[in-house]
C-alpha cells in the first residue's frame, strides 16, 4: 500500500531471534541523512518475506537461540513506526548505557558464583593428603578472585546508583562493561584450573559458565569498541 515501508536486508547474531513472533528493526529510512535516517519499526514474523536461520551454533549460552534474520521487500503498515522517524539512533544511545551496565552485573555476579563453587570444590577435594584449599596456591588463587571480585562489584554497585539517578553516563557504563567481562573471564579461567580435570567437563557448573562468559566481551558492544568510548572523555 502507498505510504508503507518495505524492508530488505539481514540481521545476523539475534538472540531470540529462531522464537521471536515480534521484532524491532532498526533501518535506514533516510539514506541521504547519515545516522539521523536511522529508525525503528515494529516488524511482525508472520509478515510475507520475513524469514529466519536455523538457530546458530553457538559456543556456550544454549538456553538462548541466536538467529540470522532476512528481509526480502517486507512490507510494514507505517502504525508500526516506533517513535518518530529518523529518531532511532537517538532512541538506541538512550538504553546502551543500562544495557552494558546490565552486562556489568551479570559479570559480577558471576564471578561470585564461580568463585564460590570454587571455594567449596577446593574445600571437598584432596591431593596428597590435604584439601586443595590448604594449599598456599590454591589460596593465593582464591584471594586474588576474591579482592578483584570484591573491587568490581563495589564500582557497579556505584553505577547501578547512578542509574537510579538518572546520571550513569556512556564512559561509566562502558568502563563497567569493559572490567567487569574482562574480569569474569580471568577469574573463571583460574577456577576451571583450580578444579582441574574437573573443570573442563560440561556436567561441573564452571565449565559452562566458562563458555558462557566468553561472550560477554563481544556483546553489547565490543570491549574494543568500550576503550574507544571511554578514550573519548580523556
Amino acid at each position: 500500500m502507498e505510504g508503507d515501508y518495505v524492508i530488505n536486508g539481514a540481521k545476523t547474531f539475534i538472540t531470540n531471534g529462531y522464537i521471536t513472533d515480534l521484532t524491532i528493526v532498526a533501518l535506514k529510512t533516510d539514506k541521504n541523512d547519515g545516522s539521523s535516517g536511522l529508525s525503528l519499526i515494529v516488524v511482525e514474523a508472520d509478515r510475507e518475506g520475513f524469514q529466519k536461520s536455523q538457530p546458530l551454533e553457538k559456543v556456550g549460552q544454549k538456553s538462548q537461540d541466536a538467529a540470522e534474520l532476512f528481509f526480502d521487500d517486507v512490507r510494514v503498515p507505517q502504525a508500526n513506526l516506533l517513535g518518530e522517524e529518523g529518531k532511532g539512533l537517538h532512541y538506541l544511545m538512550q538504553e546502551l548505557a543500562w544495557e552494558r551496565l546490565m552486562i556489568a552485573i551479570r559479570a559480577v555476579a558471576g564471578c561470585e558464583v564461580a568463585l564460590q563453587n570454587t571455594v567449596d570444590y577446593t574445600k571437598s577435594r584432596s591431593a596428597f593428603g590435604q584439601n586443595l584449599i590448604e594449599f598456599q596456591n590454591t589460596k593465593f588463587k582464591l584471594a586474588e578472585c576474591k579482592t578483584k571480585t570484591q573491587v568490581a562489584r563495589v564500582f557497579v554497585d556505584h553505577c547501578i546508583d547512578l542509574a537510579v539517578e538518572g546520571k550513569l553516563d556512556p564512559e561509566s557504563s562502558a568502563m563497567a562493561k569493559w572490567w567487569c567481562t574482562e574480569l569474569q573471564n580471568r577469574v573463571l579461567d583460574e577456577c576451571v584450573q583450580l578444579h582441574g580435570g574437573y573443570g573442563y567437563m560440561l556436567e561441573y557448573p564452571v565449565a559452562r559458565a566458562w563458555t558462557d562468559a566468553r561472550a560477554q566481551m563481544i556483546y553489547g558492544g565490543t570491549n574494543e569498541i568500550m576503550k574507544e568510548i571511554i578514550s573519548r572523555s580523556l
